[in-house]
């Protein structure tokens, strides 16, 4: 799988008493980087992106954390081909981090983590590894409305402003 080595700047989204999110881990686990995958291909001429179900059947981006890949873009990829079947083409570097509520071992228990978020451009799926998460492709504004369902004001708030900033770079490079 290649990956693109374009230089895409990261931002930090919202205010909030969070720091920068750091490129070594998250507030709530500095020992461990999470990444995600926004998975994209071009329909005439508008992009589309693949969403995938979590186990409660929510919609979100392939995601993970940094476990032993040799970069992040590495376990960006590695989580989008395990959770959505996706070979394509990588940034190596984020384009913009942003903030996901984390269920906790326990369901009262919850963690704000920082996630870095790499585009990567679809060339082919083949089955995902994990049955449930069902992939499925949805225009930009079909995709910010079912990333906002079950997700609080802030944290919907999050993830259209990823929707937004990645079609921003992909229409425009």
């Amino acid at each position: 799988m290649g990956v693109l080595s374009q230089f895409v700047s990261g931002r930090r989204l919202g205010s909030s008493s969070y720091t920068q999110p750091s490129p070594f881990g998250s507030p709530s686990d500095p020992e461990r980087t999470h990444v995600a995958a926004v998975c994209y291909r071009l329909q005439n001429g508008e992009p589309e992106f693949l969403l995938v179900r979590t186990k409660n059947g929510h919609w979100t981006f392939p995601k993970g954390g940094v476990d032993g890949d040799a970069s992040h873009a590495d376990a960006a990829a590695r989580e989008a081909y395990e959770e959505a079947g996706v070979r394509g083409s990588i940034e190596r570097t984020p384009f913009i981090s942003y903030k996901h509520c984390k269920p906790g071992r326990m369901s009262s228990r919850k963690r704000v983590i920082w996630v870095h978020a790499h585009l990567c451009e679809v060339r082919h799926l083949v089955p995902p590894a994990e049955d449930y998460r069902n992939p499925q492709w949805f225009n930009a504004e079909k995709a910010k409305r079912r990333l906002q369902k079950f997700r609080t004001s802030e944290f919907a708030a999050e993830v259209v402003s990823v929707i937004d900033r990645a079609t921003e770079r992909i229409l425009y490079r």
